[in-house]
């Protein structure tokens, strides 16, 4: 099992960057494959991106490709998304999930996640 924390949201102006990170504890985070997620008012939650345990798989949901990097760096128990030219559109709480420890492969599906954090508010606003 993981326990994951997230960090780094805020409020930017349309155009503008934030770095999200997502902490996991336990001994054993480099095998987990991670995603995030977000989720805005009287939405449901949609996927945004993901990565494979050994950082070799990468995947984007459509309307971020371009603009969102996701990252990892297994000796800090960290997985990161970058996130530039961001619009109000992408106001949203934004979570990270990890699949259980039996999948490798990077899904969308907010279901296949077993393990989630609190979340982290991101307001793109003027």
């Amino acid at each position: 099992q993981v326990q994951l924390v997230e960090s780094g949201g805020g409020l930017v102006q349309p155009g503008g960057s934030l770095r999200l990170s997502c902490v996991g504890s336990g001994s054993r985070f480099d095998y987990y494959v991670i995603g995030w997620f977000r989720q805005a008012p009287g939405k449901e939650r949609e996927g945004v991106s993901c990565i494979s345990s050994n950082s070799g798989s990468t995947m984007y949901a459509d309307s971020m490709k371009g603009r969102f990097t996701i990252s990892r760096d297994n000796a800090k128990n960290t997985v990161y998304l970058q996130m530039n030219n961001l619009q109000p559109e992408d106001t949203a709480i934004y979570y990270c999930a990890a699949r259980r420890l039996l999948f490798s492969r990077c899904v969308s599906d907010p279901k296949e996640y077993a393990y989630w954090g609190q979340g982290t508010q991101v307001t793109v606003s003027s």
